[in-house]
């Protein structure tokens, strides 16, 4: 005689371990975009990029990650996505290339540097945080002029796009 499968586990689990859960899955990114499971970091470079093209935003605002038909709720720390890329577009616009591999228009109006000294926008609607690679971020700068006045703006083509906010690093 056989047994079914055991259910899913019930009452409190063993000391110093969780159940995961979808609610609960023991997975965050943290401040610098490093990937963790239960205080473990994930170092394998294929699970990385699955997490990171598997990570969206939700309705409510909760990041999760969604991988085929099973997805669950992770933590994340600050930034959700890292900006790999910066190019011109032929419509002089200048886009980002993120690291769940979608591209998108910079908004120059969120760029900021961060404590660190990192240049960050908002992406995904203004929703969501985005943190700069060092080759973006050097990308970016090549963009970058200044007027006479002191004004920054990113030349895309024949367009000059405007830096309204000052590039100066901040605790915020």
């Amino acid at each position: 005689m056989t047994q079914p499968p055991p259910g899913p586990p019930s009452g409190p689990p063993p000391p110093g371990k969780r159940w995961h859960t979808r609610e609960d899955s023991g997975i965050r990114l943290d401040a610098r975009l490093r990937w963790w499971h239960d205080d473990e970091p994930i170092e394998h470079p294929r699970i990385i990029e699955l997490f990171n093209s598997s990570l969206i935003l939700d309705e409510q605002g909760r990041y999760q990650l969604q991988i085929g038909k099973d997805w669950c709720y992770v933590q994340v720390e600050d930034a959700a996505y890292e900006v790999r890329t910066v190019d011109v577009t032929p419509d002089e616009r200048v886009s980002v290339r993120l690291s769940d591999r979608t591209a998108e228009a910079l908004d120059p109006t969120t760029l900021a540097v961060d404590s660190e000294g990192v240049l960050t926008c908002r992406v995904k609607g203004g929703r969501a945080g985005a943190r700069f690679s060092r080759d973006a971020q050097y990308q970016l700068g090549e963009l970058m002029e200044q007027d006479e006045g002191g004004q920054l703006y990113l030349r895309a083509g024949q367009r000059r796009l405007v830096v309204p906010v000052s590039l100066e690093a901040s605790d915020a």
